[in-house]
Order: structure tokens, then C-alpha cells, then sequence
């Protein structure tokens, strides 16, 4: 197959398929690292400046039932026992 392609064409094929054997090794080692190190860093004390402040609302309380603590707790519980 090689013989009937000019010299050029076959250095032009060789760089082609060392270009894409090298593209296809760097794919796959991006995709593992993604896969086992996170990517999103944890700051400490950072903020998001591009949202508006939420005003306090301290006041505001909401009493909950002895029912609905209960089903609150059994939630958490539930939560929290998938967690570990």
C-alpha cells in the first residue's frame, strides 16, 4: 500500500497517526485523573461575590410538632446510615 503514495504522503500519514496515538493516550490518562482526584478545590471561609447577600432573617422561627421532629429525625437517621 505504501508504494503506490508519495514520500510526503507517507511522512504526512506517519505524523497523522503519531499525532492521534498521541491525543488518545493524553484522553485517557485525563479521564482517569478526573475519575480518581477531585477537581474542585475546598477554600476554607470562601464566599461567592457574585450573589447577592441574603438578608438575615434571625427572627423567623418555625415550631415544629412532636410528630415532625420525630419524622425529621427518622429522615437523618435514614441519611446518614446510606452515608456510612
Amino acid at each position: 500500500m505504501f508504494e503506490q503514495i508519495s514520500p510526503l504522503q507517507q511522512v504526512g500519514l506517519t505524523v497523522l497517526a503519531a499525532a492521534g496515538a498521541v491525543w488518545a493516550v493524553r484522553l485517557v490518562r485525563m479521564l482517569h485523573r478526573d475519575r480518581t482526584e477531585p477537581t474542585v478545590p475546598y477554600v476554607s471561609g470562601a464566599s461567592l461575590h457574585a450573589l447577592p447577600r441574603q438578608p438575615s432573617h434571625a427572627g423567623e422561627t418555625v415550631e415544629l410538632s412532636a410528630a415532625e421532629r420525630d419524622a425529621f429525625a427518622g429522615l437523618v437517621r435514614q441519611l446518614m446510615s446510606r452515608r456510612g
